[in-house]
């Protein structure tokens, strides 16, 4: 299992998370001398360039993953305009980040209802090297259709847990992996518990997961997701 946070650039988590003497070309080594994985945020905004993958690679570990966050322009060209041209551009510059990618992160977004034509398309253009993570927010996306067509793909889908929802999301096994996202503005020792003994089952089973905190002000995120593994280890000894 791979715990981390979106995003490591926020000094704001000195000195709870980061020291309070830490500069911030030397956040994402002490990050990922205590967390195994990552979701970038700003890939989302702009594709990143080899420069800036080589610089984050070379200050990590062998063992550590980069999650990208698909840049939104061309996630949106991919889905509703020409995703064998969009696609490509939207990976190509992937590959500089070797054994490191753990995986991209297409984000729908929660206005745009389901349309299994369109995904087809995405599915059909998308690299079959770079592991693809769907995170689906409409709620007509969580059907059988879709869930199958994930499937067939190999892609995985993201269960999001957000504020405001009465219950927490199913766990959809659909790929190789899972994928979680924990993004309520807090979260209590109970909350976390149950999301470790839910994920117990997948990973005795042979699956693994990665679970992405949301960042927020002071660190708790980080530190939320540091102990993360602990959790599931107590929740497996409870059975």
């Amino acid at each position: 299992m791979l715990a981390g946070t979106s995003g490591f650039a926020y000094p704001a988590w000195a000195p709870r998370f980061y020291p309070s003497s830490l500069r911030s070309g030397e956040l994402l080594a002490h990050y990922a001398g205590r967390l195994p994985a990552v979701e970038l945020n700003n890939t989302f905004y702009a594709r990143p360039t080899p420069q800036k993958i080589a610089a984050w690679v070379a200050a990590t570990p062998s063992s550590f993953r980069f999650v990208i966050k698909a840049q939104r322009g061309a996630a949106v060209r991919s889905l509703f305009g020409d995703a064998a041209t969009s696609v490509p551009w939207l990976t190509e510059a992937l590959p500089g980040f070797g054994e490191r990618l753990g995986a991209v992160l297409f984000r729908i977004d929660a206005k745009s209802a389901r349309d299994d034509g369109r995904l087809a398309g995405v599915l059909a253009a998308w690299p079959s090297t770079i592991p693809l993570v769907v995170e689906a927010q409409h709620p007509s996306w969580h059907v059988d259709e879709t869930f199958a067509a994930l499937r067939a793909a190999g892609a995985v889908l993201c269960t999001t847990d957000l504020d405001g929802q009465d219950d927490p999301p199913d766990i959809r096994r659909t790929g190789p992996f899972l994928y979680l996202r924990l993004r309520r503005s807090a979260y209590d020792d109970a909350a976390l518990d149950a999301w470790a003994a839910r994920l117990v089952p997948f990973l005795d089973d042979g699956m693994d997961a990665y679970v992405l905190f949301r960042h927020d002000e002071d660190g708790t995120s980080a530190v939320h997701a540091e102990t993360f593994a602990e959790r599931v280890d107590r929740a497996r000894i409870r059975g």
